[in-house]
Formats: structure tokens, C-alpha cells, sequence
């Protein structure tokens, strides 16, 4: 199938609207968001808690819980999911 003058241009059309579409359009918010700590922004390694580091580090999450802290807002400032907070 060998296509025209006028499909082909109209195929150029289509490609520079979709190429203005993309340009103008800033990225998806996919994936999650920037992690910021109270330190700075988290490293991009991540961090293993272990022993009595991870111990005070619970009692400090259930404590910021009882207080009323968003789940959201704790999980988003210490760089951990929300369903590790749910889990404790």
C-alpha cells in the first residue's frame, strides 16, 4: 500500500501536533513521589535499620501515631511505605 502526497502529509501534521503535545506536557506523575527526610533529601541507597536503632525507631513512629501524624506525612518524611507504619 503506497500512500499519497496528501496522506503523507497529513501523517507529518499528525507527528508534529503529537511532538508539540509531548514537549508542552510535563512528565507523569508515576512511581513515588521525592522522598524528603528532615535531614535533606533521602539518599538514593537504601537504608536498613537493624538492632536498638530499629527498635527506637518504631517506638518513635507509634508515638508520632498515637499523636494524630498522618500515616501519609510520616511515611513521606522518613522515606518508608505507608504499609509499614499499617504493619506496626
Amino acid at each position: 500500500m503506497s500512500l499519497s502526497a496528501k496522506d503523507i502529509a497529513q501523517l507529518r501534521k499528525l507527528i508534529a501536533i503529537a511532538e508539540k503535545m509531548i514537549a508542552e506536557n510535563p512528565a507523569p506523575k508515576r512511581g513515588r513521589p521525592a522522598k524528603l527526610t528532615e535531614k535533606g533529601p533521602a539518599p538514593s541507597k537504601r537504608l536498613r535499620r537493624s538492632g536498638k536503632d530499629l527498635v527506637a525507631f518504631r517506638k518513635m513512629l507509634k508515638a508520632e501515631r498515637k499523636k494524630g501524624t498522618p500515616v501519609a506525612e510520616l511515611a513521606r518524611n522518613h522515606g518508608i511505605s505507608a504499609a509499614y507504619i499499617y504493619q506496626l
